[in-house]
């Protein structure tokens, strides 16, 4: 498989070059987008994680018209999946988004509360999760954990 190096902790593939896994993770991200709640932004997120049983739990971003209460994809399927599977570790993360004005052609990252939120799980269970982020076009970024998208992590440890 051919991939490109963008830095020592992102790599980036082409669609075709995706493994299978990966290809079928993000086609459920994908399917997630199109059922966001998005009436305000228009902007719709969808993420599917894999858990280590095999299981994929999908989310997608519901807005609210009170902004602080709505809430993004990564975190509605993370904390579904923690909540139907609340001991499997989180394996994969694929995140695409759809912008119906003018199509994404570059990969659309996570929040800084949902990375604080996926960094929670990846430290709960002691094992990186991947992180595959897609636009609508181009290519496909993959990080080998969570912590890759959040340098100087707050986590537990600083915690009495």
């Amino acid at each position: 498989m051919k991939t490109l190096e963008l830095t020592s902790k992102i790599f980036e593939y082409e669609r075709e070059e995706l493994p299978h896994e990966v290809a079928m993770l993000l086609a459920k991200a994908e399917d997630a987008a199109k059922r966001a709640y998005s009436p305000y932004s228009r902007f719709q997120v969808g993420a599917a994680i894999l858990l280590n049983n095999g299981v994929v739990v999908t989310g997608s971003n519901q807005e609210n018209a009170v902004y602080p209460c709505g809430l993004c994809a990564e975190r509605t399927a993370a904390f579904s999946a923690s909540a139907q599977y609340p001991e499997v570790p989180f394996s994969k993360i694929a995140i695409t988004a759809i912008n119906p004005d003018e199509p994404l052609s570059m990969p659309v990252s996570p929040c800084g509360s949902c990375r604080q939120v996926l960094y929670e799980y990846e430290q709960k269970f002691n094992q990186p999760i991947e992180v595959i982020l897609s636009g609508q076009t181009g290519p496909i970024y993959i990080l080998r954990c969570v912590a890759d998208l959040l340098p100087y992590t707050f986590h537990a440890g600083f915690l009495p």
